[in-house]
């Protein structure tokens, strides 16, 4: 049987901690050089990484950024286990082994050039890698939200780009994206000042109304996030009628198809099936699987 085309780019690579950054809510920043995962991967795929000598299961993280000219990968995680945990104590100068790129990633809508991407907590990672993707290629103007219900992994900024059709007053961006020219709005239920007050599927619906109906037969959604949140994001595109991809986040074992520990439940032709989330996702049709 012929393997998907992503499974054979999975690579293997002892990479070097070049900078592993802190953050509120026990969030980190972990940047490696791994030369062979950054030449590539694609937005939405993630790499599954050992987190300490004495700990032989690795972990997934999703990719959030890539450097292919120097070799660099970033992620962006939450340190919520004991893996997670003993991530967060790597430095400088250690080595890691990685595991990837991995999984099927996001693609651009060929007929609807204005991308929506919604990422939520940890799922934030793969809109940040996807938005810069379409932004160098120049095919997309995407608009990013994203949600947390922890302080945000970096300085909030009011935003240098003007979005019609978001709430007067929510102006908090990513620095990241506002430099390069996308526009990102922040959302949160905890009060952050210039972030929209509710969630980020909200948020959307108000930007989507502002729009006229031949603006909104441009527009396709990419999200990434915990699972209640993607099926709001379901809702909200079967909603406006349009087409939706989505991230799944899924707790794995071996991340490259073997174990079968990370299946979900995926509407075919054929009727429903169990697709394995690693390597036929983490990326799918939002209608196949709310």
């Amino acid at each position: 049987m012929k393997h998907p085309a992503h499974r054979e780019t999975i690579a293997v690579e002892t990479t070097e901690v070049l900078s592993h950054q802190a953050f509120e809510g026990d969030q980190y920043i972990l940047r490696l050089h791994a030369p062979e995962c950054a030449s590539l991967a694609q937005p939405g795929q993630f790499a599954h990484l050992s987190c300490d000598p004495m700990l032989a299961m690795r972990r997934p993280l999703s990719i959030m950024r890539v450097d292919s000219v120097k070799g660099r990968v970033d992620f962006l995680y939450k340190a919520v286990g004991r893996g997670t945990r003993l991530l967060a104590k790597r430095k400088p100068g250690e080595t890691l082994s990685l595991l990837g790129p991995i999984g099927k990633p996001f693609t651009l809508h060929p007929d609807r050039p204005r991308a929506l991407l919604l990422g939520g907590g940890v799922g934030m990672p793969p809109m940040v890698f996807f938005a810069e993707q379409l932004k160098t290629a120049g095919k997309s103007q995407p608009l990013v939200l994203m949600g947390s219900e922890v302080p945000f992994p970096f300085s909030k900024r009011p935003s240098q780009i003007m979005v019609p059709g978001i709430p007067e007053g929510v102006i908090a961006s990513m620095p990241l994206l506002d430099d390069r020219g996308i526009p990102s709005r922040l959302a949160s239920l905890q009060g952050y000042a210039g972030c929209y007050e509710g969630y980020i599927t909200d948020l959307a619906r108000r930007w989507l109304d502002a729009l006229d109906a031949a603006q909104r037969e441009e527009v396709s959604v990419y999200a990434c996030g915990p699972h209640p949140m993607l099926s709001s994001v379901a809702k909200l595109a079967k909603d406006y009628e349009l087409p939706c991809q989505v991230s799944l986040e899924e707790y794995m074992a071996c991340a490259v198809g073997g174990c079968a520990g990370c299946v979900v439940k995926v509407q075919t032709p054929d009727g429903v099936a169990m697709k394995r989330v690693c390597v036929d996702g983490p990326v799918f049709e939002a209608s196949t699987v709310f």
